[in-house]
């Protein structure tokens, strides 16, 4: 079977490409263990100082798919169980996102783990939990006020809205955004500025920078999943599920 989740080097670079095309970068199950496989096999490399995640044509990421939000539905599974959601924050090494494509629900929750954000103008970003009528999981109530600002950020969860990279860009969203096509290359020249620079100091400073981030993370996570058990539990929550999912 070949990966769909792919690890290239450049140099000291390496780079993470998300390459589901039959579930268009969805949490399939081969996603998630290619993915988890890929960050164990980073940790192990003692010669990456930097790392690039990527995904396929317009896709970076685009969260759950519907027989995972039917099992969490049905208490068969929690988020939590896949452990995969903080990937990114918890590699060693500074993690840049370059959300070259759309990412949706916990698509985008799990690229703002990265400590670098690259966004592309044409390209649409969206915390669609309440789209389906449940609350937002896998830390997205922390991570994403932390990296888009509290108001902002408030506003994506609550709403559930599409927003394209522009216009995050407009209302000051303090991540990058260029034209799509320059996404790729924006985040490998930002890494390239990174590589350059001693791995030992970039694996201090990265675990200082994000010491408060895992020492809170725990928490939100406990009151998420306690917000699930009473949303999920609505009738309404399936009959959104069935009826919006891909919509």
């Amino acid at each position: 079977m070949s990966k769909v989740v792919k690890l290239f080097k450049e140099g000291s670079i390496g780079i993470v490409v998300l390459e589901e095309r039959e579930y268009k970068n969805t949490f399939s199950k081969p996603f998630i263990n290619d993915l988890k496989n890929t960050f164990e096999a980073i940790g192990r490399m003692a010669d990456i100082s930097v790392v690039v995640v990527h995904g396929y044509d317009n896709y970076f990421c685009c969260g759950a798919t519907k027989e995972e939000l039917i099992n969490i539905l049905g208490q068969k599974v929690q988020f939590t169980d896949l452990d995969f959601h903080d990937l990114l924050l918890r590699c060693e090494v500074p993690v840049i996102s370059a959300m070259q494509g759309h990412a949706l629900g916990g698509g985008l929750v799990f690229g703002c783990y990265a400590d670098i954000i690259v966004m592309g103008e044409e390209c649409l970003y969206s915390t669609n939990f309440m789209k389906y009528g449940f609350t937002p999981g896998m830390g997205a109530t922390y991570i994403i006020p932390n990296k888009f600002g509290e108001l902002l950020g408030t506003e994506m969860l609550l709403s559930a809205k599409n927003y394209y990279g522009r216009e995050l860009k407009e209302r000051g969203a303090p991540v990058k955004v260029v034209k799509k096509a320059e996404v790729i290359k924006t985040a490998m020249g930002i890494a390239k500025e990174l590589a350059d620079k001693p791995l030992l100091s970039l694996k201090v400073l990265k675990k200082h920078l994000t010491r408060h981030i895992c020492s809170e993370l725990p928490s939100v996570i406990a009151r998420e999943l306690e917000m699930h058990k009473i949303t999920f539990a609505q009738k309404e929550v399936r009959q959104r599920i069935e009826s919006l999912f891909g919509n």
